[in-house]
């Protein structure tokens, strides 16, 4: 007999997501992962979640567990879980920025903090992945969050109520430094002896940043290509293990292998004129950087959002690789182009000494509840 939990199944932002409350799961997280897994339909040596309620890519196999708050400054705890595609493997090393975007509105329509019946909310959450407090901003309309407005953003159709999240004090997510090693560029040897610069910056989730040009690219790949360049797919992983270990978040390479979510490894370029996947042309003078970003072994076909917030992050790094491709006139949020489109996003930072604190990291996102009800799995 199969069993059966009861699950809610949301988009947030560019991502979607089964989310499950607490009470209903194992107290044992231990316990968690073959609900995880049989519900998504993992692993799936063809790479499709068939079997399941996955997607096939990273951005489509995620969980999130949301709890009463284990803290007095927040309203409900979230806990964030990757899940492989391929493999057996249950990650929660870091947060995902995109279904933060659902946290707040799933809070509101399930009851689980009182809010007022009409007019703007915010809910203090805290995630417990990086132990960082998001606030989200929301319309509430009749007691539930609202869904229709006119916010767009790339790589998602139509248009939706736009929720503002603000992560405070992002930076040190898992290693406690917004610069883990104390540098703006640090110099990687990899396994096989060559070297690279990379800036290693840990806010909102552990990212490193590489020169595109450094990879061999030019910064307008499609995610499809990249896919299909295995040397690149390689280096770029090695960069990633070699990274991992310079930040202190692994011990040594292997360590660092059997954690796929983070780092996250990113390829960032000067803006150029480019073609987004749907087709439309983005003007050079449109955006600030380009980036192309890759997530447990997938490139990215949109800018994850915490991997859009620790950029910007290092954008405001005096002397980081991510300030040296910054457009020279660049001035208040910074327009991140990535394959889909254009991500706004903004990090307020203190710099003194040459380094800086960054104060709170914003953006705008939409989310969508698709399905209530129970989720089967083996």
């Amino acid at each position: 007999m199969q069993r059966r939990l009861r699950a809610v199944f949301m988009r947030g932002g560019t991502s979607k997501a089964l989310i499950f409350r607490q009470e209903d799961l194992p107290a044992a997280r231990d316990d968690w992962a073959p609900i995880f897994l049989g519900a998504l339909g993992s692993p799936d040596p063809n790479g499709r979640q068939l079997d399941g309620m996955g997607g096939g890519v990273s951005s489509l196999s995620k969980i999130c567990i949301i709890g009463p708050s284990s803290r007095t400054d927040a309203d409900i705890d979230y806990t964030f879980a990757q899940v492989s595609v391929s493999d057996a493997v249950v990650d929660y090393a870091g947060n995902c920025g995109n279904m933060s975007s659902a946290v707040g509105p799933f809070a509101i329509d399930e009851g689980l903090i009182p809010v007022p019946a009409n007019g703007m909310t915010s809910v203090r959450i805290h995630n417990t992945n990086t132990r960082k407090i998001i606030v989200a901003t929301f319309a509430v309309h009749n007691g539930i969050a609202v869904v229709d407005g006119d916010c767009e953003i790339d790589g998602v159709a139509g248009s939706g109520a736009p929720i503002k999240l603000d992560f405070l004090a992002p930076g040190g997510s898992k290693t406690g430094k917004l610069l883990p090693t104390g540098q703006a560029v640090d110099r990687l040897t990899l396994a096989d002896g060559s070297v690279i610069e990379a800036t290693l910056v840990d806010a909102a989730n552990p990212g490193i940043f590489v020169r595109a040009s450094d990879l061999g690219l030019t910064g307008l790949e499609s995610p499809q290509a990249m896919e299909r360049d295995a040397d690149l797919m390689q280096r770029m992983e090695a960069v990633r293990l070699a990274g991992s270990v310079a930040m202190g978040l692994t011990a040594d390479l292997a360590a660092a292998a059997r954690m796929p979510s983070i780092p996250k490894i990113a390829a960032i370029a000067p803006s150029q004129t480019f073609t987004a996947l749907s087709g439309r042309v983005y003007q050079a003078s449109e955006a600030d950087i380009l980036v192309r970003m890759i997530s447990v072994g997938q490139p990215h076909r949109a800018v994850p959002i915490t991997g859009g917030l620790c950029l910007a992050a290092a954008c405001r790094v005096p002397g980081s690789l991510a300030q040296q491709m910054l457009r020279p006139d660049q001035s208040g949020a910074i327009r991140v182009g990535h394959p889909s489109g254009m991500l706004m996003v903004d990090a307020t930072a203190e710099v003194t000494a040459g380094s800086a604190v960054i104060a709170q990291a914003s953006l705008y996102r939409t989310a969508r509840r698709l399905f209530q009800g129970e989720v089967f799995y083996k």
